[in-house]
């Protein structure tokens, strides 16, 4: 029997996460979220240009969190494709600025061999937790006129946009901010490291729940053999990349609560699931696929990885590129050489700053060559 996460009760997360987004669509004031989001990202725009006069790479925020300015340029700087993409892009080359193309390319090619993808996008820190940057960026926490509980209004507008282009391309998008921005005050903890770019291991293990439940067990899983997997959470203290960045000779230190994955070890941390290259399932991406995966960065087993592995009860197949999810992911995936022999689905992770951050940019790449 395969072991999902019940820690973290993925059911109640996902009915929590769709009553949040219901029930403040009829009661929130359009017209004043419009204009606190357009205050937000006006007041962020100039945290960044700021940030950049001082050749400063990270803002720090309140209680201890910190913001890397790059994504922080991203949620803000407005939209980033089609005539905007050169204007906007970090990219080297200015040719490869717009990501649209790329990814319904690389959508395409899959597509045409057979093979889903699911393009998993992931929410800048300042969209879930605003407040923590600056305390002018708390919102209501219900409507004045009816007092019903509303959310945080969305400050990914622009690319929640782009998204909609993406799916009306055939593009499938896997949204995690509705669920994140649910579960964003649970008193395990936050769904990001305070200190780190990354998101937290409840993060990861909430980006896995979503996955899994857009998934939706497809026919091909159920004629497999199916792992049987047990959970530990236990606290871990890491030295994020964002403290080091500050303060490289005294980095604070924080401690998060981490949900390791594998096979059963007799009540102790579970054994991780080894990554198979011929597994039916690929994740790919950026560091947000190895950030608790891979023992250099904090921890192994209890990352995106292993959460799917545990969830669907298989091992998977990982191609993971640090500081890098756009373009280098999918010439590494080339130049295996195989067409994804045998590949039923494609997760595609990354940090939404690679939409304008990429110093390679995006880049069309035949990773499935016709013979």
């Amino acid at each position: 029997m395969t072991h999902r996460l019940p820690s973290l009760n993925p059911l109640a997360l996902l009915l929590a996460a769709t009553a949040l987004m219901a029930t403040p669509a009829a009661a929130a004031d359009p017209d004043a979220t419009a204009a606190f989001v357009t205050r937000v990202h006006q007041a962020i725009r100039s945290k960044v240009d700021s940030a950049n006069q001082r050749e400063l790479k990270v803002l720090k925020g309140n209680d201890g969190w910190l913001f890397f300015v790059p994504e922080l340029r991203t949620l803000s700087v407005g939209p980033f494709w089609g005539k905007h993409a050169q204007g906007v892009s970090m990219a080297s080359n200015k040719r490869y600025a717009d990501p649209l193309e790329p990814i319904v390319d690389f959508h395409t090619q899959l597509k045409a061999a057979g093979i889903r993808l699911l393009v998993v996008p992931v929410p800048a820190k300042c969209s879930v937790y605003p407040e923590q940057l600056d305390k002018n960026f708390t919102a209501p926490s219900s409507d004045t006129n009816t007092k019903k509980p509303v959310p945080p209004p969305r400050l990914d507008i622009h690319q929640q946009a782009f998204h909609e282009m993406l799916k009306r391309r055939g593009v499938e998008v896997v949204d995690l901010l509705p669920g994140f921005l649910a579960q964003r005050n649970d008193p395990r903890g936050p769904l990001y490291c305070k200190t780190d770019t990354h998101w937290s291991g409840r993060g990861a293990a909430l980006a896995a729940i979503t996955i899994l439940a857009q998934l939706d067990d497809p026919a091909w899983i159920k004629k497999l053999a199916r792992l049987n997997s047990a959970s530990l959470t236990t606290p871990v203290t890491i030295t994020g990349d964002l403290a080091r960045m500050l303060k490289p000779d005294q980095p604070t230190r924080e401690t998060l609560p981490l949900t390791f994955m594998g096979k059963p070890n007799n009540r102790r941390r579970p054994i991780p699931t080894p990554i198979s290259r011929n597994s039916p399932v690929l994740v790919t991406g950026d560091s947000h696929t190895l950030v608790f995966h891979d023992p250099t960065l904090y921890a192994r087993g209890a990352g995106l990885p292993d959460h799917i592995a545990a969830g669907l009860g298989i091992p998977v197949d990982l191609i993971g590129v640090r500081g890098s999810g756009a373009t280098a992911t999918r010439i590494s995936l080339l130049r295996r050489r195989d067409n994804l022999k045998g590949k039923k689905l494609v997760i595609w992770c990354f940090s939404i700053r690679e939409y304008t951050e990429s110093f390679s940019g995006w880049r069309k790449v035949p990773v499935i060559r016709r013979r």
